[in-house]
């Protein structure tokens, strides 16, 4: 992030604008929302600027920039559209003070000024480094359709509301309180009328002040394979609403980000055969948060309830009566087989699929191997990297076709996604040379599409 977003001050402050022409002009309906006190300097300014001046709304000097102009200025705007000019009376304002922007100048501009969306008192800024303004412009579009015009309105009448609402408690109380007046009570009553807002907001507060605080809830939420886009809409809202999030290892950074600012985030992160939090440990963090009141989200990678130690969390809950959930995620598997072509059922091959898992408790997990050993048996083998060679052996030694197709798929959905195609016979030292890092899920009995595809010099159409 080379541009840290704020939201200036602008009430009464100095903006000092150079130039007439049409860069002006674009900046100057955008400075004019504000409430800021603006100087344009221009010798030929355009009539609109003109009328502003006239009208009051800005004040206009018909001569160059000169020094001294900029002297107890807030935000500086270049904008005679001239590489000389716009360097000349840029280092007037840098040496005066002032925060300087020049248009169509990123390399040497102080800051840039966002695409903004005006819901005033609500106002969301959106900024791509300056690299895509008709990427931001196509945000703002779709924001401007998904915000109604009342939001304003909402948000005006609650911030006069903000003094009454410290009677509540700090946190989960006031948030429940806002949620349910901009999502729910207010909406309703701004469509019989603004005059009933007052009085519905009154009532609101009635009721949140007398109502008993919600108890401790634990949401099992599953994270996906780590895109954010594959997070579910349910999982979404429980990660907007929790207080405590208590992940695994695997959740990425991008979905972590998905979180309240405000939300405590705890990493339980457990690695095969490497360092890792105790089972214990997490359950007694989840029974000490929900007795406290907290609104929890377990978040755990791919869907909870596969591979995920969901049972044991949950005893350890319900030991204490507390309230829980299960919010189900894309597994693994499925995103995996998605990124190859292939489907984990097929008419004629396999009607049925296994999931398996490379280590237990124990170490090295059994399976029924003579079962896995059978033509067109499919299986998908999660946390399978250190187990390779024990899993390759017993299929081995139960007389599986040492030529039956294996795909390994690391860090799947993600950026860094890398899809290795190899065979039962030499998966273990393909895995190797690799050298897979990141987490991967193993699939045996199934190569990516084309490949399959061109093994058996099958066409495209039959495929399908």
């Amino acid at each position: 992030m080379d541009h840290f977003p704020i939201f200036l001050a602008t009430n009464k402050r100095r903006i000092v604008l150079s130039g007439g022409g049409d860069a002006a002009l674009a900046k100057l309906r955008l400075l004019l929302k504000t409430k800021a006190d603006i100087w344009v300097y221009s010798p030929e300014p355009a009539p609109e600027i003109t009328a502003w001046a006239e009208a009051g709304k800005l004040t206009l000097i018909q001569r160059a920039l000169l020094k001294g102009d900029t002297r107890d200025t807030a935000l500086f705007y270049a904008a005679d559209e001239d590489a000389t000019e716009d360097r000349r009376t840029a280092g007037i304002a840098r040496n005066e003070g002032a925060l300087v922007n020049i248009v169509d100048n990123l390399e040497d501009s102080a800051f840039i000024t966002p695409a903004i969306l005006d819901r005033d008192p609500v106002t969301i800024a959106i900024g791509t480094e300056g690299a895509a303004p008709v990427l931001a412009r196509a945000i703002k579009a779709d924001l401007e359709a998904r915000l109604p015009q009342s939001l304003g309105t909402l948000a005006r009448i609650g911030k006069g509301f903000r003094d009454a609402v410290q009677v509540l408690p700090f946190g989960r109380a006031r948030r429940d309180f806002w949620r349910d007046y901009y999502f729910t009570t207010g909406p309703r009553a701004l469509a019989t009328g603004k005059a009933s807002l007052q009085g519905t907001l009154d009532r609101l507060l009635q009721d949140h002040a007398t109502k008993a605080a919600r108890p401790g809830h634990v949401a099992f939420v599953g994270g996906g394979p780590g895109d954010p886009e594959l997070l579910t809409l349910k999982a979404r809202r429980a990660l907007d609403e929790a207080d405590v999030v208590i992940h695994d290892r695997l959740i990425s950074p991008d979905i972590l980000e998905l979180t309240r600012r405000e939300a405590l985030l705890v990493d339980v992160g457990k690695e095969g055969f490497g360092p890792s939090t105790s089972q214990e440990t997490i359950n007694r963090l989840l029974v000490e948060h929900a007795r406290n009141g907290a609104q929890i989200v377990r978040l755990k990678s791919g869907d909870a309830t596969i591979f995920g130690r969901l049972d044991e969390e949950i005893d350890a809950i319900d030991r204490y009566n507390i309230g829980w959930q299960i919010i189900p995620g894309i597994t693994a598997a499925s995103a995996a087989v998605a990124t190859i072509g292939q489907s984990l059922t097929r008419r004629g091959r396999n009607a049925s699929v296994r999931f398996l898992t490379g280590h237990d408790v124990q170490g090295f997990a059994e399976q029924d191997w003579a079962a896995l050993a059978k033509p067109d048996a499919v299986a998908a083998i999660y946390m399978g990297k250190k187990s390779v060679r024990f899993v390759q052996g017993r299929l081995m030694m139960h007389g599986a076709d040492h030529n039956t197709p294996v795909t390994i798929i690391e860090n799947v959905s993600r950026p860094e996604q890398r899809i290795l195609a190899t065979s039962l016979r030499r998966m273990a030292t393909d895995l190797t040379e690799a050298c897979m890092t990141g987490p991967a899920l193993t699939f045996y009995g199934l190569a990516p599409r084309a490949a399959t595809r061109a093994a058996n010099d099958i066409p495209l159409e039959e495929m399908a």
